[in-house]
């Protein structure tokens, strides 16, 4: 894939104008989004993606355009499973809605920066060594076991402060109160970090952890550093409006987990494949390729994301409208009450619904922000 410097400057430019464009349109006002207006951005920004997208089908062929869709699709979805620490971050912090938009925007702005950087480090680490296929392959599977046996993420979860905040808090001043999006503050004559900044600091060394998924995932889907980099860049630009989006709808993706577990696992086998077709370590197989199994196709790799995602999704909806039947029932003494103990199962209702109903029918988790 011959990719001209001028289309990597035009590229880089205006993945930054949208950046920018976002900060002085809607961030550096501080204000709680609409549902309107976060879905009205999120289909802005996913439509761009797309367009995007068929730019690169038209121009290049189908074999990238659809290794695009593939990588934009998984980012998107890692990125989804990212918001859930999002969430925690923002209860831990006990951040206003109001001043949420711009530690995510400039969290994922630096979110870009971080993966660049591993996208470059990657890259040229595939040009050089074959054998870290095998380790990138490896590392997907294991995450694909760890991600599985979570069994999804609990309503009860906390956030932990990771050894970067603790550093951060043990060497720079702080304060205890917000003032305003103000991300340092000067008080008696010396600067205090805000908490604003300190949550800044979470999600950004957050990211990191984030980083180390993605970039093998998409690396397994496409070699093309252009592609690995617009796919990220995309996935991440419209993330700020959908936690705004999706925040109270989080909790009912019950089975999220699951399907990325899937999709992870799978990449991971595709690259060990892709690893052995390249293979030269001398202790396998003579140092000679192993091409017994055929490499996955780009079409067949789109094809089980989008099955496997579409399916997560419909089972999670599903779950949870059997939570709230089950609610309802029992606040409406429904069901198989007996005779003349309809009152006191009614009555009883509320009680039931308090354990077994899913987070909305209980008003949502008690981390939500807001």
């Amino acid at each position: 894939m011959d990719v001209p410097f001028w289309v990597w400057a035009l590229t880089i430019a205006a993945i930054v104008g949208m950046l920018v464009f976002d900060f002085v349109g809607h961030v550096r006002t501080p204000h709680a989004p609409t549902i309107r207006e976060s879905g009205m951005w999120s289909a802005v920004y996913v439509g761009l993606a797309v367009l995007f997208g068929l730019i690169v089908l038209w121009v290049w062929g189908p074999q990238y355009g659809g290794e695009y869709f593939a990588g934009f699709i998984t980012e998107k979805s890692l990125s989804v499973d990212n918001l859930f620490v999002f969430v925690l971050i923002m209860a831990s912090f006990a951040i206003p809605r109001e001043l949420q938009q711009k530690v995510l925007l400039l969290g994922i702005a630096f979110a870009l920066v971080l993966r660049t950087i591993f996208i470059l480090v990657g890259a040229a680490a595939i040009e050089n060594f074959s054998w870290i296929f095998y380790l990138f392959g490896g590392f997907l599977i294991w995450t694909a076991w760890a991600q599985a046996r979570s069994g999804g993420h609990s309503h009860d979860e906390e956030f932990k402060e990771n050894s970067v905040l603790r550093l951060t808090r043990r060497v720079v001043p702080t304060t205890e109160d917000y003032h305003s999006d103000k991300l340092v503050v000067k008080l008696a004559g010396k600067r205090y970090l805000t908490p604003l900044a300190i949550a800044l600091v979470a999600i950004a060394s957050a990211d990191i952890l984030f980083a180390v998924d993605s970039i093998p995932a998409i690396f397994g889907l496409t070699q093309e550093t252009y592609l690995v980099f617009t796919a990220n860049a995309f996935a991440l630009l419209g993330l700020r409006q959908l936690f705004f989006l999706i925040d109270g709808l989080l909790d009912r993706l019950v089975y999220l987990s699951y399907g990325l577990a899937v999709i992870l696992g799978f990449i991971g086998v595709k690259l060990l494949i892709h690893a052995l077709h390249k293979n030269e370590l001398p202790f396998l197989n003579g140092g000679e390729p192993v091409t017994v199994i055929p490499e996955v196709p780009t079409v067949l790799s789109l094809a089980v994301i989008l099955v496997t995602l579409v399916v997560t999704t419909v089972a999670s909806l599903a779950k949870n409208r059997r939570h709230a039947a089950r609610g309802a029932e029992a606040a409406t003494g429904a069901g198989d009450a007996p005779a003349g103990g309809g009152a006191a199962t009614a009555a009883e209702g509320p009680a039931e619904q308090g354990s077994d109903a899913p987070p909305a029918a209980r008003g949502g988790s008690a981390h939500r922000p807001g």
